[in-house]
């Protein structure tokens, strides 16, 4: 499985980005995903993960500005990121879970993208 993570870039405060993770090989939609960021000096975070069936978990502090959504047809997840602040300035990582229920822990995940750069300018 390979992930490709795209769609960061440099955005001011209050604006939006659509990130996109493409995945190769079969069974995509036999488990959840997932995205993490991680700032300079900081350690990964969750942000918010999909299911199998397309339930969704966010972290509190994206919860209501972010959507993570999925299309199995094209085996790709989104992350639809609103209302920015310079506190999302981050590399942003696609993650492919182990099974198809989703988790907040990066240790239930086991292939990584390679990141895609969001930063935000207040």
């Amino acid at each position: 499985v390979q992930l490709q993570a795209s769609g960061g870039g440099l955005v001011q405060a209050g604006g939006s980005l659509r990130l996109s993770c493409a995945a190769s090989g079969r069974a995509f939609s036999a488990y959840a995903m997932g995205w993490f960021r991680q700032a300079p000096g900081k350690e990964r975070e969750f942000v918010a993960a999909v299911n199998v069936i397309g339930a969704t978990d966010y972290a509190d502090s994206v919860k209501g500005r972010f959507t993570i959504s999925r299309d199995n047809a094209v085996n790709t997840m989104y992350l639809q990121m609103d209302s920015l602040k310079p506190d999302d300035t981050a590399l942003y990582y696609c993650a492919k879970g182990l099974v198809a229920s989703s988790s907040r822990r990066f240790e239930n995940y086991d292939y990584w993208g390679q990141g895609t750069q969001v930063t935000v300018s207040s």
